[in-house]
């Protein structure tokens, strides 16, 4: 009751645009972890299905996603200007054109995610997803900490415990056992499972950075998020055709940028695609801590679905005090964030 009472003297002339907002926070959330549970599956079945003709391109899909987010975003810019062809022309040129130094600060975030959205597909191609899974969970740790020295965030002595439980109930859930290696696996070398972790490190570090780099920008202008989101996929596009040539040239040269793909390798695109905006949502309304916990909470989701429909996973009591710590966490940090916001409010 009394959390209710301070929100309702916080926003007492707009209740109805604070519940808005609170309800797109956990919406965007929800979302966010169906959005990065369903990913990481497809993404990993498509590394490893083993089919006819040449495998996509990784540097290709990457590419391909950026190409989707920025068309997406013009659409949801297009549709909150009533559809006129006017005024989308006239945003697009006094927020990205007559503004080359704003638009210029997303050359490093986008650079960085760039390069964090391919090591992805280098470590779900030397991983198996539990290894994979726990060690990108160090990600939360990295976005913490930049949180505190970047944005210069504060976090109780409950939260720092919470990422703690955190990181343990992770590592319990996603702890491999041997019932996982089916006969249908195919054993990893130790050279490519180096390569898997050290893809996985970079990508951890740099998605910590970028995140937080990313949420500055954002919360620092009041320009739209779909407009930040074009200038960020502009530059991906063009680190991402860069990396497809100086990587995969010789490929693209000979079977094309879109060879192998499917069905699944464009759903894994538009999975992919639909992240970048999901988590720009998330970041606008709620933290990059939080986006953290609502992807830990994917793992379990996908574990369950690799119990119920794929029947590669034996749970243990182990994962089962894995789950309880996760859960307990996300709670202890939500509870404990809440109470400084609404403070800081009433100043």
């Amino acid at each position: 009751p009394s959390s209710e009472e301070a929100s309702c003297h916080v926003s007492m002339s707009l209740p109805s645009a604070s519940q808005s907002q609170s309800r797109l926070k956990y919406v965007s959330l929800g979302v966010l972890v169906l959005q990065t549970t369903s990913l990481v599956l497809t993404m990993r079945y498509s590394r490893t299905l083993l089919g006819e003709g040449p495998r996509y391109l990784a540097s290709s899909a990457v590419v391909s996603a950026e190409l989707l987010k920025i068309l997406t975003c013009l659409l949801l810019v297009f549709y909150d200007h009533s559809f006129s062809v006017r005024a989308l022309n006239r945003v697009l040129n006094e927020e990205i054109l007559n503004k080359p130094m704003e638009t210029l600060k997303l050359a490093i975030p986008s650079g960085i995610y760039t390069l964090q959205n391919n090591l992805l597909y280098v470590a779900l191609s030397n991983l198996d997803a539990a290894t994979y899974q726990v060690t990108y969970q160090l990600k939360i740790l990295t976005t913490a900490l930049f949180s505190v020295s970047m944005l210069g965030k504060r976090l109780g002595l409950y939260q720092w415990l919470s990422l703690l439980i955190l990181m343990t109930g992770i590592a319990l859930v996603q702890w491999p056992t041997e019932s996982l290696g089916g006969p249908s696996s195919t054993p990893l070398s130790a050279g490519s499972q180096l390569v898997g972790v050290i893809a996985v490190l970079i990508a951890c570090f740099s998605s910590g950075f970028a995140g937080v780099y990313f949420e500055k920008i954002l919360k620092e202008t009041k320009q739209s998020v779909w407009v930040r989101n074009i200038q960020l996929g502009l530059f991906g596009l063009v680190f991402g055709l860069i990396g497809v040539f100086v990587y995969d040239g010789e490929r693209v040269r000979e079977s094309g940028v879109f060879q192998g793909y499917n069905s699944l390798t464009w759903t894994v695109v538009a999975l992919q695609a639909l992240g970048g905006l999901v988590i720009a949502a998330v970041i606008k309304y709620a933290d990059n801590i939080l986006k953290g916990f609502a992807t830990s909470l994917s793992i379990i989701l996908s574990t369950l679905i690799s119990y119920f429909w794929l029947k590669d996973f034996d749970p243990t009591s182990v994962f089962f005090l894995g789950a309880m710590l996760v859960i307990a966490a996300t709670f202890l940090y939500g509870y404990e964030g809440k109470r400084p916001a609404i403070s800081h409010s009433k100043v």
